[in-house]
C-alpha cells in the first residue's frame, strides 16, 4: 500500500487517456461557466486578427487613397474591439481562475474523504507531511492546469489556425516555407517534454520530503529542546533540503533546455520570414504591401506555438500534481464485508477465537490467541512490548483486518458488522491521548457530537476535571493548544476519560492508559477508570498491579501467544506463575499495590 514518492509518469496511451478521462469529470459541475469561458478566449483570439488586417486595409487602401475618415473610423473600431477584449479577458482571468480553485477544492475535499476512509496500515507506511504535500501545493498546480489548459490549447489553435489561413490569403507558398519549420518545433517541444516530466517528478518527491520533515521536527521540537539536539534536526532538515535543491537543478536544466531549444526554432521563423519574404519581394512574387502585413501578421502565427511551449512546463506541474493525486485516491478504502449489518446496541459479550495476524512486510505477530470475556467483566492483558497486546486492541475496533480467525461480540462476527457500527459501540482510552486544537468543551464533545452542555459537563464530572476546568478563567471554552499541549499528562488523560464517559459505549479498551504518570496521578485517574468500567465489558492492558488485580481474568502474551491465563488468585498459586513472582517481589519491597509488573518480573 506504500505510495511512491516519485510517481509522475502515466506509462502508457491508455493510461494518459484514463487520466485525462478522470481529470475532465471534474469540470461537469462548471460546464455553462466553463462554455462561457472558452467562447471568450475564443473573442480574444480572433479580435486578435483584427489589427494586421486593418494593418493592411491601411497601407493598401485607405493611406494611398488619402481617405481620413476610413482612417479614424479603423482606428476607433480597433479601439472598441481592444476594450471589448479586456473585459473578455478580466472574464477569463476571474471565472476562469474560480472555475480551477472550485476543482481544486473538490479534489481536495474528496481527498480528504477518502483519507477518511483509509485502514490504519495507510498511516503507518505513510507521513503526515507528504500527505499535506499533496493536498496544498500538489492540488494547486492542479488548478493551475485546470484553468489555464484548456484556455491556452483552445486560443492556440484558434489563433493558429485563423492566421495560418490568413497568411495563405496574402501568399501561400511564403506561409507554406514557415509552416515547414513547424514539425522540427513540435519534434524539439516532444523530446524536452520527457525530460521536463521526470525532472518535475522528482522536484515534487523532494518537496514532500521536506515537509515531512518539517511536520515531524516541529511537532518534536519539545524533544528536540530537550535533548539539545537541535544540530541534529537541521543535519535531517538538510537532507531534504539539497534533494530539494538538486530535484530543481535537474528540473531547471530539463526547462532551460526546453525554452532556450523552442526559442531558437522561434527565431529561425523570424530568419525565414527575412530570407523569404526579401527574395519574394524581389522577385515580385508579393508587394510592399503585402510583405509588410505579412510581418506584421507573422507573429500571429508564432504567439500561439510559443504560448503552448511556455504551457509545457505548469502543464507538467499540473500532470504531475494530478497523477499524485490519483495515487492516493486509488488507494483502497476500508470496506464492509458484503453482508455487513448494522450491529446496533451491543452487550459486549467477546470471544477471540485462533486469531493470526500480520502486518505488512512483517512476521506474524499473533499465533492463535483464543480468549473471552463476558459482559461487564474485566479481561487485563499484560506481558513484554511488542508480544501482541496493542495489536490484540486494534484487531477488536478492526482497524486492521484479520489474517486467520475470527472476533465474535454476542455471538455475531465483527466482520458482519458494519465498523461504524462496531465502533460505536467501543471506547478507547490510550496512553498517548491526542486531543484536537481547540476548547475543552469541544474535545470532550468529540465523544458524542450531539451531546447537550449539561451532558459534556456531567461527563467531565465523572472524570474528575469538572472542578479543575470551572477554576480556569474561560472555563470549558479554555484553548488547550495544539494536541493538548498546554495541559498536564494527567490533565489530558482525564479528558480523553470524559470523552469515553459522553460516547458511553459497552465496550472499553484501556490500553496502559495510566503508565505514564505519576503515582498520585494515576490514583486521580484511576478512580475514574475504576467509575468508567462499571457495567462494562473491558480489555485493559495494563503494567501496573493495582490495575491487574482488579481483572476478572488475567491473560499473559508473550510472543504473540497466550503464555498463561487465569484470576490474581489463580496466576499466583501457580509457584512459577508470573503473579506469583510478581507478588513475591514486591512484598519484599514492601510495595503490593503499585508496581509495575512487566518491569518486576524482568520483561
Amino acid at each position: 500500500m506504500a505510495l511512491n514518492e516519485s510517481t509522475g509518469k502515466t506509462g502508457s496511451p491508455k493510461a494518459d487517456k484514463g487520466l485525462l478521462k478522470r481529470f475532465v469529470s471534474y469540470y461537469k459541475p462548471h460546464r455553462k461557466m466553463f462554455a462561457l469561458d472558452m467562447a471568450a478566449s475564443i473573442l480574444i483570439s480572433l479580435i486578435g486578427m483584427v489589427y494586421p488586417k486593418v494593418t493592411n486595409m491601411m497601407i493598401k487602401d485607405f493611406i494611398p487613397n488619402k481617405q481620413l475618415n476610413a482612417i479614424i473610423i479603423a482606428g476607433v473600431a480597433v479601439l472598441v474591439l481592444y476594450i471589448a477584449r479586456l473585459l473578455l479577458r478580466y472574464f477569463v482571468q476571474y471565472y476562469g481562475h474560480m472555475i480551477g480553485t472550485r476543482m481544486q477544492a473538490q479534489m481536495r475535499s474528496d481527498l480528504f474523504a477518502h483519507l477518511q476512509k483509509l485502514p490504519f496500515s495507510f498511516y503507518d507506511d505513510h507521513e503526515t507531511g507528504k500527505i499535506m504535500t499533496r493536498m496544498t501545493s500538489d492540488l494547486f498546480d492542479v488548478s493551475e492546469l485546470a484553468h489555464h489548459g484548456p484556455e491556452n490549447i483552445l486560443t492556440s489553435v484558434t489563433m493558429f489556425v485563423a492566421a495560418f489561413i490568413y497568411l495563405c490569403t496574402l501568399n501561400f507558398w511564403l506561409t507554406m516555407i514557415i509552416f515547414a519549420c513547424v514539425p522540427i518545433l513540435i519534434i524539439v517541444a516532444m523530446y524536452y517534454r520527457k525530460k521536463m516530466r521526470a525532472a518535475f517528478t522528482e522536484r515534487r518527491a523532494s518537496t514532500a520530503v521536506i515537509n515531512a520533515s518539517l511536520e515531524s521536527s516541529i511537532s518534536g521540537i519539545r524533544v528536540t529542546k530537550a535533548y539539545t539536539n537541535s544540530e541534529k534536526e537541521k543535519e535531517k532538515f538538510n537532507v531534504g533540503n539539497n534533494m530539494f535543491i538538486e530535484a530543481c537543478r535537474k528540473s531547471y536544466d530539463a526547462m532551460g533546455k526546453f525554452h532556450a531549444g523552442s526559442s531558437f526554432i522561434t527565431d529561425i521563423f523570424n530568419v525565414v520570414i527575412l530570407l523569404a519574404g526579401g527574395i519574394f519581394l524581389y522577385n515580385g512574387l508579393i508587394d510592399a504591401a503585402g510583405y509588410a502585413t505579412f510581418i506584421v501578421s507573422v507573429n500571429l502565427f508564432i504567439s500561439p506555438i510559443t504560448t503552448l511551449i511556455g504551457f509545457m512546463e505548469s502543464y507538467q506541474n499540473g500532470v504531475t500534481g494530478f497523477s499524485r493525486y490519483l495515487e492516493i485516491m486509488d488507494v483502497p478504502e476500508e470496506e464492509d464485508s458484503e453482508n455487513a449489518v448494522d450491529a446496533g446496541t451491543l452487550e459486549g459479550n467477546i470471544e477471540l477465537d485462533n486469531l493470526t495476524f500480520t502486518y505488512e512486510k512483517s512476521e506474524e505477530i499473533l499465533h492463535g490467541v483464543s480468549l473471552s470475556v463476558k459482559k461487564g467483566e474485566t479481561l487485563a492483558l499484560v506481558g513484554p512490548s511488542g508480544g501482541g497486546k496493542t495489536t490484540i486492541c486494534h484487531l477488536i475496533p478492526r482497524f486492521y483486518r484479520l489474517t486467520g480467525g475470527d472476533i465474535r461480540i454476542d455471538g455475531k462476527s465483527i466482520s458482519d458488522m458494519t465498523m461504524e457500527s462496531l465502533r460505536r459501540n467501543i471506547g478507547i482510552v490510550q496512553q498517548d491521548v491526542f486531543l484536537f486544537n481547540g476548547s475543552i468543551y469541544d474535545n470532550i464533545l468529540y465523544g458524542r457530537l450531539d451531546a447537550t452542555p449539561e451532558e459534556v459537563y456531567e461527563a467531565a464530572r465523572r472524570a474528575n476535571i469538572d472542578g479543575w476546568v470551572r477554576t480556569l478563567e474561560n472555563g470549558y471554552d479554555t484553548q488547550i493548544g495544539e494536541r493538548g499541549v498546554k495541559l498536564s499528562g494527567g490533565q489530558k488523560q482525564r479528558l480523553s476519560i470524559a470523552r469515553v464517559f459522553l460516547k458511553n459505549p459497552p465496550i472499553l479498551i484501556l490500553d496502559e492508559a495510566t503508565s505514564a504518570l505519576d503515582n498520585t496521578t494515576e490514583i486521580l485517574i484511576q478512580h475514574a477508570l475504576d467509575e468508567l468500567t462499571v457495567g462494562r465489558t473491558t480489555i485493559v492492558v495494563a503494567h501496573r498491579l493495582s490495575t491487574v488485580r482488579r481483572a476478572t481474568e488475567i491473560a499473559v502474551i508473550s510472543q504473540g501467544s497466550v503464555a498463561e491465563l487465569g484470576t490474581h488468585e489463580e496466576l499466583t498459586a501457580m509457584p512459577d506463575g508470573i503473579d506469583s513472582r510478581l507478588y513475591r517481589l514486591q512484598c519484599r519491597e514492601g510495595d503490593s499495590d503499585t508496581g509495575d509488573l512487566s518491569e518486576s518480573v524482568g520483561f
